[in-house]
């Protein structure tokens, strides 16, 4: 059974079919997740617009369903998908394509 968060959500990582490279991460409802399976392309529910989105539905960059799968808890999912485009709503192919900031990256100091 999966475990939603309070907000009835669940995080879902998107992973690449065919290169294994991640995609995004997004949010889904039992909802989503439904007509994930119905449509066979990917549903998110968007926490700043309060409302379901099928993705690519204005872009034509849907995220075609291959697998879905959940973690050994069950409060995430990782969805296999052929993307039909750029997945990032900035054009690029992933949303993981931004380096941590070199302030991170050096050690604290005490």
């Amino acid at each position: 059974m999966l475990e939603y968060k309070d907000n009835g959500l669940i995080p879902a990582i998107i992973q690449d079919d065919a290169s294994g490279d991640i995609l995004m991460l997004g949010y889904m409802n039992e909802e989503s997740i439904r007509r994930t399976l119905q449509s066979g392309e990917v549903w998110f529910y968007s926490r700043s617009r309060r409302e379901l989105w099928h993705k690519g539905a204005t872009s034509g960059n849907v995220l075609t369903l291959r697998s879905i799968k959940t973690d050994c808890d069950e409060d995430a999912i990782l969805i296999r998908a052929a993307p039909a485009g750029p997945t990032c709503h900035t054009g690029e192919r992933s949303c993981f394509f931004a380096e941590i900031p070199e302030e991170l990256r050096t050690p604290a100091s005490t």
